[in-house]
């Protein structure tokens, strides 16, 4: 009784970052129904940045700094044994900082958004933080049914924020192709952890690792199920071709929710799938690594073929999004340290410039879900020198310009390839990299060599200083991280040591 006393405490400690953020979601839920917080449709005028709901989002960054305290606690802490359902690993906590990082941005750059759409403020920042939570259950998980468990807290979330926007008929039909497609996505998933358990008789990833590194797995059960587990995986990373959802979703969704969403929900799947696959069916590696090389080119080839044609801004970034999943598909496929190291770098500076590039076009849109052709930015960088210039360092950043982060993220992802030898591979990112250069800086042409098309066309972007603060800090990291990358890196790389010791059939890790 002492002992399961004992355990109980240890994962109370260890889960204190989810608590936080879960009890804080609950506390911005009942403050939004309270007194003038409770009717958003008088909300008229007035500062964006303070009031109307707006100090909602202040209360909410303080749950997200709470949470953050708690995860860099958790460092003075020590894991003992690998039989825990949650882990408390370098690999965890790292990607964590991602997600809050994620959290963060993305309430910031709402605070105009929310009060002009008259959204409710309190559901709205709640959801954000239940998510939040979500996403780091997935990263700390180290059983299947415990990912599922975090899959689902995420999902349900960031479904009602698709849907938020219930005066819009895009975002309601958005929210209703995400939730179905994304259901028809869990079975898959389901039916992967009951067959993975039928062929190792256990849902603990470092169990299911030694079953399968010591040849007691059931060969076919197995193969099945890490089959279903790649179709509920591909689903949530939108790897073609199950990406059907991304672009309606995308520009359908409220744009901060689909900055948050194509950042973290996207950090959160990846982290899980590398953590799954890279020590429970690190001895199965023949067995999916032909799917995952597959997934990953098909997914690289098509995203940015399909990209190129696009004049919604949004759906452009949506296709950029799976594009950028398949680079991270690489990593997964490459399975070994260098690989792992790159792809939480890499989920870290694709955090800040994506939901940067995205902060800008909400303020192109007028903090709402209009002027999103590529043709409404001409004249914008003349017009808006400052926005222009942070807009166009993300586009570079995203393309994998030189000098920007974007860039030594994929430097590291075809490091980590060339220790696997997918050469390949490696040639099919870089030229994908190449055809990504036209969409991304098509943008920035029509912003510094267009005419605008009329005299106030640019007059009413809105910039409040939350969002200011956002962009800024984040164009400084993607800035830094392109010159001076070697500190996040190293810290990646000690991040993912603990993952290493639990797997020593894993090819490459370790060496």
């Amino acid at each position: 009784m002492e002992l399961d006393f004992s355990r109980q405490l240890h994962y109370f400690w260890a889960l204190m970052p989810e608590m936080i953020l879960c009890v804080w979601g609950m506390v911005v839920l009942i403050a939004g129904v309270s007194g003038k917080h409770k009717d958003p449709e008088t909300a008229s005028s007035g500062d964006p940045s303070f009031g109307g709901g707006a100090d909602l989002g202040w209360l909410a960054l303080v749950g997200v700094l709470l949470a953050a305290m708690a995860n860099g606690w958790l460092y003075g802490l020590t894991e003992v044994g690998r039989s825990s359902m949650v882990a408390l690993d370098g690999f965890r906590l790292f990607a964590n900082w991602v997600f809050l990082l994620a959290a963060a941005l993305a309430i910031m750059i709402s605070f105009a958004y929310v009060y002009r759409q008259r959204l409710q403020a309190g559901e709205f920042y709640g959801l954000i933080l239940l998510s939040t939570a979500g996403m780091m259950f997935m990263a700390g998980a180290r059983d299947l049914i415990v990912v599922f468990l975090g899959l689902e807290v995420m999902s349900i979330a960031v479904y009602a924020l698709t849907a938020f926007n219930r005066r819009d008929r895009k975002s309601a039909e958005a929210g209703l192709k995400y939730f179905l497609l994304g259901a028809f996505a869990t079975g898959f998933f389901l039916y992967g952890i009951a067959l993975v358990y039928g062929a190792t008789g256990s849902t603990n990833v470092f169990e299911i690792g030694q079953a399968v590194s010591s040849g007691g797995a059931s060969t076919t059960l197995l193969t099945v199920g890490i089959a279903f587990l790649i179709i509920g995986f591909g689903f949530k990373v939108s790897a073609v071709p199950f990406h059907m959802w991304t672009p309606d979703v995308y520009e359908g969704a409220p744009a901060p929710v689909t900055a948050f969403m194509s950042a973290a929900v996207k950090a959160a799947a990846f982290v899980a799938f590398l953590r799954v696959f890279m020590v429970g069916f690190d001895g199965a590696y023949d067995v999916w690594f032909p799917i995952m090389w597959w997934l990953a080119a098909i997914t690289m080839v098509a995203a940015n073929l399909m990209a190129l044609v696009q004049s919604n801004v949004k759906r452009m970034l949506a296709y950029s999004s799976v594009a950028h999943g398949g680079y991270l598909l690489v990593a997964i496929t490459a399975s070994n340290q260098a690989a792992a190291a790159g792809l939480l770098f890499y989920l870290l500076i694709y955090t800040v410039m994506n939901i940067g590039a995205f902060a800008i076009v909400i303020g192109v849109a007028h903090q709402a879900e209009e002027r999103l052709q590529v043709e409404d930015y001409a004249g914008f960088g003349w017009a808006q020198p400052m926005m222009g210039v942070l807009l166009t360092v993300f586009l570079l950043s995203l393309a994998g310009f030189p000098g920007t982060g974007g860039f030594m993220g994929k430097i590291y992802l075809l490091q980590a390839a060339a220790d696997a030898q997918l050469w390949y591979l490696m040639v099919v990112l870089v030229l994908t990299t190449i055809a990504s250069y036209w969409y991304y800086l098509r943008v920035a042409w029509f912003m510094w060599m267009k005419r605008q098309l009329s005299e106030d066309q640019h007059d009413l972007v809105i910039i409040p200083v939350p969002m200011r603060i956002a962009l800024f800090a984040s164009v400084a990291i993607v800035i830094y991280l392109g010159f001076f990358p070697s500190a996040a890196l190293d810290f990646a790389r000690e991040s993912v040591e603990g993952l290493a010791s639990l797997s020593g059939a894993m090819p490459g890790l370790g060496e």
